[in-house]
C-alpha cells in the first residue's frame, strides 16, 4: 500500500495530534519538570494515544463517507473525495491501531488498558453515540478529560479529583463550542448544503442553538469555580508557597472562556475549539500567562 504523504497526514489529522499535548498536564501539573524518564515515557504515550486516536479519525471517515461527500469542506477529505481507497483505508486504520498497542505495551500497564477503553468509547461513539443528543458531548468532553488520565498513568502521577472535575466542566464547555459552531456553519451555509440540515446528523436542530449557549457558557464557568474552590482548598499547599497568586490565573481563565463564546457567536470559530485556541494569539498568551503564574506561586515564599 503506498499513499502519498500529503494525502497520509490529512487521513491521519494530523492537525489534530496538538490536542494530544493534554497527555503532558499530569507532568505540569505535579511540577515533575527534573524527570527526565517521566517525560519520555510521556512522549511514548503521546505518540500511541495520537496514532489510536488517527485510527479513530479514519474509521469515522469511513463511517461518514457519505455524508461528508455533500458538505462543503469535508467532501475535501481523502475518503470523501477519492483521493485514498477505502480498502486503504482499512488497511491503515489496522495498522495505526497495532503500532499504538505496541508502543503502549511499554508504558505500565494501566496506560494500555485505559488506551484499550478510550479505543472501545471512542468506537462506541464513532458508530452509534455521536447522534445522541448531549451524550455525545459529554462523551467528547469525557475523551478529552482521558488524555488527562492517560498521561498520569504513564507516569503514575496522581490525577486529583480537582483536576477531574475542572476538565470535564471545561471540556464539556468547549465540547458544546463544538456544536454550536457547526450549527452556525450550517445556518450560515444553508443554501449550499444538501441533505440533513440538522449539523449534519449531529441530532441537534436550530432552535437548540440558545439551549447550547446557556449550558455551554454556565459549564465553562463551572470550571472557573472549581478553580476557584481548589485555590481556597487545603491540598493546594502541598504544591504552591503562595497559592493567593493563583486568583490572577482565575481572571484569565475568566477572560478565555468567556472571549471564547463571544467569538463563537461571531463564528470566528468554523470547528474545533481547542484547535482554534492552539492557533489564537490571545489563547497561546493566556496559556503561557497562566503558567508563569503557576510557576511565581509555587517559587514565592
Amino acid at each position: 500500500m503506498v499513499i502519498n504523504l500529503k494525502i497520509l497526514f490529512a487521513a491521519l489529522r494530523f492537525h489534530q495530534w496538538s490536542k494530544n499535548i493534554l497527555i503532558f498536564v499530569p507532568f505540569f501539573a505535579a511540577h515533575r519538570y527534573n524527570e527526565l524518564d517521566s517525560f519520555i515515557s510521556l512522549c511514548l504515550a503521546f505518540f500511541a494515544f495520537s496514532l489510536a486516536a488517527s485510527a479513530n479519525y479514519v474509521l469515522n471517515d469511513l463511517i461518514d463517507l457519505e455524508s461528508d461527500k455533500t458538505h462543503p469542506t469535508k467532501k475535501n477529505r481523502p475518503l470523501a473525495s477519492g483521493k485514498l481507497k477505502v480498502k486503504n483505508a482499512i488497511i491503515l486504520m489496522i495498522s495505526l491501531i497495532t503500532i499504538a498497542l505496541i508502543i503502549a505495551s511499554s508504558l505500565p500497564l494501566i496506560f494500555l488498558q485505559l488506551l484499550l477503553l478510550y479505543l472501545f468509547i471512542a468506537i462506541l461513539y464513532s458508530l452509534f453515540l455521536k447522534k445522541e443528543i448531549i451524550i455525545d458531548i459529554v462523551i467528547l468532553s469525557s475523551l478529552y478529560t482521558l488524555r488527562i488520565v492517560l498521561g498520569g498513568a504513564a507516569i503514575d502521577a496522581n490525577i486529583t479529583y480537582w483536576l477531574l472535575a475542572f476538565s470535564l466542566f471545561l471540556f464539556f464547555s468547549l465540547a458544546l463550542v463544538k456544536r454550536y459552531s457547526e450549527l452556525l456553519f450550517v445556518s450560515n451555509n444553508i443554501k449550499e448544503l444538501s441533505g440533513d440540515k440538522s449539523s449534519y446528523g449531529r441530532g441537534y436542530t436550530f432552535d437548540d442553538m440558545p439551549t447550547i449557549l446557556i449550558i455551554g457558557i454556565s459549564s465553562g464557568l463551572l470550571a472557573v469555580l472549581v478553580f476557584a474552590l481548589y485555590i481556597n482548598s487545603p491540598e493546594i499547599t502541598v504544591l504552591y508557597q503562595t497559592p493567593g497568586i493563583l486568583w490572577f490565573g482565575l481572571c484569565i481563565l475568566l477572560f478565555w472562556i468567556s472571549r471564547l463564546w463571544l467569538l463563537v457567536q461571531r463564528g470566528v470559530i468554523k470547528d474545533d475549539p481547542v484547535l482554534f485556541a492552539l492557533k489564537d494569539k490571545a489563547s497561546l498568551i493566556s496559556v503561557f500567562s497562566l503558567f508563569i503564574i503557576m510557576w511565581l506561586a509555587q517559587l514565592i515564599n
